[in-house]
């Protein structure tokens, strides 16, 4: 079968195991409601609005894969969608990992997706699989910074902040999610890389494999502060309005 009548079959991973501290007490920040819905069930909704991704493992703390199953179970979601729950380990590239362990044979390309990202636009999905299709190991979809950005030299007394350097802002881009990956290769970096890292893909750039990058959306911002939560009402009132959504 030759590359352009292959099926790709896409499987997206959702860690949603952290607590959100920024967003104050209670419920775990994927349980935090928008317009009424639980942000992790508009997450799921966004993976799941691509035809391309036939499965969406769910990541779930520890403690609460019943809970989220349930929380799945009582929202509607698309039918042609397979849906998966597992419960997620300490740190976030454990619970990705573990997602990947629920993946069946037959994956190709693997997107993972931030809960609290839970307004991106399909077509933003879609793009970020595409690129995979065309042969890129690992994708991400990012917006070029509006603001300038100033290298300091941190301080934690909180007395003023040396500046370092001004990086040329047209080289910088703020990366969101999901973040598509080859199967296979994201695999290789979560057996092969530790330490540290801020984010999928960069897992990959440790291994010495290309990231590309795809235009983000200015609407796949992450919720985790309270103004957050008040700009992704607004986010979802106009939607109401202009689309019915």
């Amino acid at each position: 079968m030759s590359e352009e009548t292959r099926v790709f079959r896409t499987a997206a991973v959702i860690p949603a195991a952290g607590r959100g501290v920024r967003l104050g007490p209670g419920a775990p920040k994927a349980l935090r409601t928008l317009n009424g819905t639980p942000m992790l069930i508009h997450a799921v909704r966004a993976m799941a609005a691509s035809r391309a991704v036939s499965l969406v493992v769910v990541v779930a703390p520890p403690d609460g894969a019943a809970e989220v199953k349930n929380l799945l179970a009582e929202h509607a979601l698309p039918e042609r969608t397979d849906f998966v729950v597992v419960p997620g380990g300490e740190t976030r590239q454990e619970s990705v990992r573990l997602g990947l362990d629920a993946l069946p044979q037959g994956i190709d390309v693997v997107l993972v997706h931030d809960a609290a990202r839970p307004l991106v636009p399909v077509d933003t999905v879609d793009a970020v699989i595409e690129a995979v299709r065309d042969g890129a190991p690992a994708v991400v979809p990012a917006l070029p910074l509006a603001d300038t950005v100033k290298e300091v030299e941190p301080r934690a007394d909180g007395t003023p902040e040396p500046v370092l350097a001004t990086p040329d802002r047209s080289r910088l881009r703020a990366v969101q999610t999901p973040q598509g990956f080859d199967h296979a290769t994201l695999v290789r970096a979560h057996e092969s890389v530790t330490g540290d890292v801020t984010d999928d893909a960069s897992m990959v750039e440790r291994l010495g494999l290309k990231v590309v990058v795809v235009p983000g959306h200015e609407e796949a911002f992450k919720v985790t502060r309270p103004l957050d939560l008040v700009l992704a009402e607004a986010v979802l009132a106009r939607r109401r309005a202009n689309d019915g959504f």
